[in-house]
């Protein structure tokens, strides 16, 4: 399950920089197509290094800042929400790990005795 999840998340990664490449070389050929560098056509991902050190990024025209992914981790620390369906979810994961593998050391123990 776990392999599954994992090779979901890197496919869906792939894809999704494969859109971000697709529209920044859209974007080039229109730029080549007009003739000229249109101001108002921005890339699809940019990355600016201001003066004091920090590193702006920008997606689809949203800038996106270290200080603006520090205060939605901060705000979600803060909310600590509690989830019932993720609680529940838990304790059935634990209660059928531990009936099977109850379940699998009584047949180890059968098939021991019919060994023997």
């Amino acid at each position: 399950m776990v392999k599954f999840a994992f090779k979901c998340f890197v496919l869906c990664s792939v894809l999704f920089f494969g859109v971000l490449i697709g529209m920044q070389q859209a974007n080039e050929g229109m730029i080549k197509m007009k003739g000229y560098n249109d101001p108002e056509l921005q890339g699809a991902f940019q990355v600016e290094n201001k003066q004091t050190g920090d590193v702006q990024a920008s997606i689809l025209g949203n800038k996106i800042t270290s200080q603006d992914l520090k205060g939605k981790q901060e705000k979600l620390e803060q909310i600590e929400a509690f989830n019932i369906f993720s609680q529940i979810g838990k304790q059935i994961a634990t209660i059928v790990s531990n009936s099977v593998a109850a379940f699998l050391e009584s047949i180890a123990g059968w098939i021991n005795e019919l060994v023997r």
